[in-house]
């Protein structure tokens, strides 16, 4: 079906619900302008893949090296602004309380758009963690590549999930609460290839949730969706929130 046939009937959807879980990945940070993972890299880092440097053991290997690479990917994110899909995101949360955003970009562009107690599953590259010990450090020393840990003299890492780590089990199992427990889930921009992330919708679905893909390609996820919608989510997301509650347009 066209997005047009399919809007009205996915706002009815929404506006009818009694809890909302949206899982968002790279796609919708794409469209502000952030690189995925899966775009090839450029200027000085065009001879490494990002895979073999967001690994534990770079880190431990060549750790300037990889300190530098996230402080480039850092200056890209912080120029970056959220884009219309996540204020529509944002503002669906006003509309539907029960709303649980959850997220595998590491930005913080839904928070910096309005959205509320966002479940990062895979970190936040603008915050700090010590590589020995895991406590957050709040700030670090101008010049040192890496910084320091000003608590026991570690080295210093962005907090962010690399390969090969386990995504941070509290906000894990508050995902997988939200997704067992929503009537309606919506997910959008993202490929539906990393897991653990990947299970949230299926567990929705299995649950008897409605699933609502958004998505400009076909994922693994769309044969399974309730909806499957193609088109970027900057562009449909606002159009379906003022579909679904246009008294608050």
């Amino acid at each position: 079906m066209s997005v047009d046939t399919l809007l009205p009937q996915i706002a009815e959807v929404l506006r009818n619900a009694r809890a909302i879980a949206v899982l968002t990945g790279a796609g919708l940070s794409a469209e502000s302008g952030i690189p995925t993972f899966r775009d090839a890299q450029t200027g000085l880092w065009a001879q490494y893949r990002a895979e073999d440097l967001a690994t534990p053991e770079a880190f431990e290997r060549n750790p300037q090296l990889v300190w530098d690479w996230y402080e480039m990917r850092r200056e890209g994110v912080r120029a970056a602004q959220p884009n219309p899909g996540h204020f529509a995101l944002a503002a669906m949360q006003v509309q539907a309380p029960a709303c649980t955003l959850i997220t595998q970009n590491v930005d913080g562009l839904l928070q910096r758009a309005g959205g509320r107690m966002v479940l990062e599953l895979h970190g936040n590259i603008l915050r700090n963690t010590c590589f020995d010990d895991g406590c957050v450090v709040e700030a670090v020393l101008e010049g040192q590549r890496p910084p320091r840990c000003p608590q026991c003299g570690g080295m210093v890492r962005p907090d962010v999930v690399w390969f090969g780590e386990e995504l941070p089990a509290d906000v894990l199992t508050h995902a997988i609460r939200a997704a067992k427990e929503c009537d309606v889930f919506l997910s959008i921009g993202t490929s539906a290839l990393v897991h653990p992330a990947a299970q949230l919708p299926m567990s929705a679905l299995d649950n008897g949730a409605t699933l609502i893909e958004v998505n400009r390609d076909p994922t693994p996820l769309s044969p399974s969706a309730h909806y499957s919608v193609r088109a970027l989510a900057g562009e449909f997301q606002p159009r379906l929130v003022k579909a679904a509650w246009p008294e608050a347009a």
